[in-house]
C-alpha cells in the first residue's frame, strides 16, 4: 500500500510520531512537508516556522526509524499547494487527524474529479500532553510542553492541572 501524508513538522512531536507509526503500518509512506512558502498559510496561528532544508533533515531522521522497524521505504516530497502529494494516482491511503479529515475529503473529491479512485483516509487520534490538553507544534513552539508533551517547568504553576 502506498501511504501519504503531510505536514509543517515543526518541530516533530509524539503526536506527529503516532500519525508516522500508524502510516508505516499500512505500508511504504510518501510525506509531504509544506514549503518555506506554504508553511505560513497552513498555520492556525501566526508563529515563526524553521526553514525547509531544517525541518527536513529533522523528519528524515525521524521517519528513517520508523521505516526500519516496520521494513518500508519512504520519501519526503515539497508540498507547494494544500492538496499536494495526495491527488496523485499513485497513492491508497491518507493520514490524517481528526481536523485535517475535511482536507483529506476535499481531496478525494479531487482525485474523484480526475477519475482516481478515492484514497482510504485513515484517522489518527491526537496525543495528549500532561495537562490532557493535546500535543501541538505551537504548544512548544510557545514553551508551554516539550516534544513528549510534559509541560515545562515555568508552566507547571499556571493554572496546569497535573495528573495524578
Amino acid at each position: 500500500m502506498n501511504v501519504a501524508l503531510g505536514g509543517t513538522f515543526d518541530p516533530v512531536h509524539d503526536g506527529h510520531r503516532k500519525l508516522f507509526s500508524r502510516a508505516f503500518e499500512l505500508g511504504d509512506v510518501t510525506v509531504g512537508l509544506t514549503s518555506d512558502e506554504l508553511a505560513p498559510k497552513t498555520r492556525h496561528v501566526e508563529r515563526y516556522v524553521r526553514p525547509y532544508d531544517r525541518r527536513q533533515r529533522d523528519l528524515e531522521a525521524e521517519l528513517s526509524d520508523f521505516a526500519e522497524e516496520h521494513g518500508r521505504e519512504f520519501e519526503i516530497r515539497t508540498l507547494t499547494d494544500p492538496t499536494g502529494i495526495a491527488v496523485e494516482p499513485e497513492f491508497d491511503a491518507l493520514i490524517v487527524s481528526p481536523e485535517t479529515e475535511a482536507g483529506g475529503e476535499r481531496i478525494n473529491d479531487i482525485r474523484r474529479e480526475r477519475g482516481h479512485s478515492p484514497l482510504e483516509l485513515v484517522v489518527v487520534d491526537h496525543v495528549s500532553a500532561e495537562d490532557g490538553e493535546r500535543i501541538s507544534s505551537t504548544r512548544i513552539v510557545a514553551g508551554e510542553i516539550d516534544e513528549h508533551g510534559n509541560l515545562t517547568p515555568d508552566r507547571e504553576g499556571r493554572g496546569a492541572t497535573r495528573p495524578e
